[in-house]
């Protein structure tokens, strides 16, 4: 239940992906005005997660969820009428305020319950069921657009989300008692003050952030760089889509794994580097064009299986410093997470949403989250974190 709330994003997200090259057209637009439909629900999502959060700390979990999930479903519906792309950008933002009630509520359910290595094995469990919906979502959302319409995505994403209304209304218990809320609407506010006074919490919130930054610098470049570049079809892409898409999935499994094993932070230390280097090496295949496209997607598929280690790790090493206001945590990871990705994913499109554009962005979100850690956190240091 919680994975299905999850993946409510990436379903909106890459459900859509494979109509990219059509909506350019359909409604005469650029791409990277088109790109940045993409962009416009994490940056919905953001903003949403920063007020769903605190309140989920005050008033539970379960009454969030329902109302922000209802918001979503309303703007779907009106996605299938948006007559431009601005019309259809703003709706984006709506849906993505929507969307991040289910992603937040999740995450801080999950704390409410667990903590430490438990709670990174169980985000792992999360990012399993958000890596699945690359493999289903492009396939099912080319097939919608090839039968119908691309706005019919928007329909059957509608549908998806009063589905998980019923759901969560019958089955998701309330996993913050009214005796653990914060009580005054003084506290809620406060409780980013506190937040954003550690900077050792800020270091692990941003790592989520930069490592989507480079997984939606290849979700918004991907129909331009790979469906046109090399020109597939749409189910050709969509099945190249699901293929990367296991990497994350594979990658998810190990981390869980892993974890029972090895400390959070030890995990991410290890993984960080190794994901730069695999970054690398796709901006040399992609800049000198060696093995086409499968020169290009090996060393990207391996950048998104290892890549997937990071943001559950640092997640859980950030919710539990603060747990007694996981809510407002969790909304800003998330916030985090989908600020940073929606900033940078639009950065390929005006880089000329070609392979080389791709991986640059791709090797400066790796190397800019590599310094976070670094600087930001001791696990670089000289008896740095033993845990």
């Amino acid at each position: 239940m919680l994975g299905a709330m999850a993946a409510l994003g990436a379903l909106t997200t890459d459900m859509y992906l494979p109509s990219l090259p059509e909506v350019v057209v359909d409604l005469a637009a650029g791409e990277a005005s088109v790109q940045f439909t993409i962009t416009a629900t994490l940056l919905g999502g953001a903003v949403g997660q920063l007020l769903i959060g605190p309140l989920s700390d005050r008033f539970g979990r379960r009454a969030p969820v329902l109302v922000g999930v209802s918001v979503h479903v309303v703007a779907s519906l009106l996605c299938l009428w948006a007559p431009s792309v601005a019309p259809l950008i703003a709706l984006r933002i709506i849906q993505g305020i929507g969307n991040a009630s289910a992603a937040v509520v999740a995450v801080a359910v999950i704390r409410d319950r667990l903590i430490g290595a438990e709670a990174s094995a169980m985000l792992s469990r999360l990012m399993l069921v958000i890596g699945v919906a690359p493999l289903l979502a492009p396939t099912i959302g080319g097939m919608i657009a090839s039968v119908w319409h691309w706005r019919a995505v928007f329909a059957a994403l509608a549908l998806y989300g009063a589905v998980l209304i019923v759901i969560v209304w019958k089955f998701l218990p309330e996993s913050l008692p009214a005796d653990k809320r914060i009580r005054s609407n003084r506290a809620v506010v406060g409780s980013y003050r506190v937040l954003l006074k550690d900077p050792q919490f800020i270091a692990l919130a941003l790592l989520p952030g930069l490592a989507m930054a480079a997984l939606f610098a290849y979700v918004s470049g991907s129909p331009f760089v790979i469906r046109d570049g090399f020109g597939l079809s749409e189910q050709e892409f969509a099945i190249l889509f699901a293929l990367n898409g296991l990497g994350l999935v594979l990658g998810a499994q190990v981390n869980a794994a892993l974890v029972r094993r090895f400390a959070p932070v030890r995990i991410i230390r290890l993984a960080l580097p190794v994901s730069v280097a695999t970054a690398v090496v796709l901006l040399v295949m992609a800049a000198t064009g060696v093995g086409g496209l499968v020169g290009l997607c090996v060393p990207l598929w391996l950048m998104l299986a290892i890549n997937s280690l990071i943001p559950p790790n640092a997640s859980a090493l950030a919710l539990t410093r603060h747990g007694e206001r996981a809510g407002a945590a969790a909304a800003l990871i998330g916030c985090c997470q989908s600020g940073v990705a929606g900033l940078v994913a639009p950065v390929v499109g005006l880089l000329g949403a070609d392979a080389t554009g791709m991986a640059v962005v791709i090797v400066g979100a790796m190397l800019t989250a590599l310094a976070v850690l670094a600087l930001g956190t001791p696990a670089y240091r000289r008896g740095g974190w033993v845990i």
